[in-house]
């Protein structure tokens, strides 16, 4: 699906540095800069989704600015050949003028208005925090990214439960950090008869949404239709190409967090550059190049009945040129003989 990204009204402030200041700095303009005096700002974030229509930029931008806040970012795009409008837009507002109780009543109205299909307004800093189950199967890596992440403040989240199909010993860094945290973590064995999901619903029925921090298994229809919330997947190549739990076999992300089944060696460093894994390199490398692989990276994407087809969040990319990726692989692959890794 090719989208069509329309320009947002010059009259709304385009991102600037004010979006990555703290928001508790920020005054109105015309306002007096002495702290005793000035309104202590809050940020609020506003998704809507709904049928296309003239003025519904106009609209947003007045429900905001009519209660006396200010738009930083705002995003707007309509897929193509699809009579559909969705925005996502960062305001600013004075809590004391803006109750979240009006400003939920004006964002109903608006999505009354427009027969909305999705109207959602968050106060990051008000509103209580997601509470996320993260599922994990065998490699740490994406887990230990997403802990890390939370425990910087990174991730507004509450990380309700850790499950895996896959035991970790009480000494290992991931076991002694759920623990040190207070995170409980669920080991469900799981085969090819029994995916355990059942047990995995039950353990979740409170959350907000799941997270697939490289769980390899793959939910049901009928997980997904019993769980009713979005469960978000972490997918280790470039979506939609490379779909699977192996992508690295066709070529996409060269082994980037990608384990082998050899020494399962891989990486939870962040960013690029990790520990490749010389077994499964030497053997990739060149079939990159001979396919003319430029790009890998990793996706993060709804999941949906269709396996690696729900609609994309985020992917990161590194742009990579042959030489450099040898170059990379020199310290890694002194070891291996020359005819094992050109064949």
């Amino acid at each position: 699906m090719s989208l069509i990204r329309r320009r947002v009204s010059s009259s709304l402030p385009r991102h600037s540095k004010s979006a990555i200041r703290s928001f508790k700095s920020m005054k109105f303009p015309g306002e007096s800069l002495d702290s005793s005096t000035s309104p202590v700002l809050t940020h609020g974030i506003h998704v809507f989704h709904c049928p296309d229509e003239v003025g519904i930029v106009a609209k947003l931008s007045d429900c905001i600015a009519s209660r006396g806040g200010n738009i930083l970012v705002a995003d707007v795009f309509v897929p193509e050949q699809k009579n559909v409008f969705y925005s996502r837009s960062e305001f600013i507002f004075d809590p004391v003028k803006w109750p979240r109780e009006q400003m939920d009543e004006d964002f109903f109205k608006l999505s009354k208005k427009y027969n909305a299909m999705k109207s959602v307004v968050r106060v990051p800093d008000k509103d209580p925090k997601y509470k996320i189950g993260v599922l994990v199967s065998k490699q740490d890596h994406c887990l230990v990214d997403l802990l890390h992440g939370w425990q910087d403040g990174k991730l507004p989240v509450d990380i309700t439960c850790v499950i895996s199909n896959h035991d970790r010993l009480p000494n290992t860094h991931v076991t002694r950090f759920l623990q040190r945290h207070g995170i409980p973590y669920h080991h469900l064995c799981t085969s090819k008869e029994n995916k355990r999901e059942e047990e995995i619903l039950e353990l979740v029925q409170n959350t907000d949404f799941l997270v697939l921090a490289r769980y390899m298994q793959i939910l049901s229809g009928n997980f997904l239709r019993a769980y009713g919330k979005d469960i978000i997947n972490i997918h280790h190549g470039l979506l939609p190409s490379f779909k699977g739990g192996n992508p690295s076999k066709q070529v996409s992300s060269i082994a980037l967090y990608n384990g082998c089944q050899n020494c399962h060696h891989y990486s939870i460093s962040n960013p690029p550059l990790p520990d490749f894994c010389t077994h499964l390199i030497a053997r990739l490398c060149w079939q990159a190049y001979e396919a003319g692989v430029k790009l890998i990276g990793a996706t993060s994407h709804f999941v949906s009945e269709e396996l690696d087809s729900g609609p994309i969040i985020e992917q990161m990319v590194i742009i990579f040129y042959f030489l450099q990726l040898f170059q990379i692989l020199i310290p890694f692959t002194i070891w291996l003989p020359l005819s094992d890794f050109m064949e």
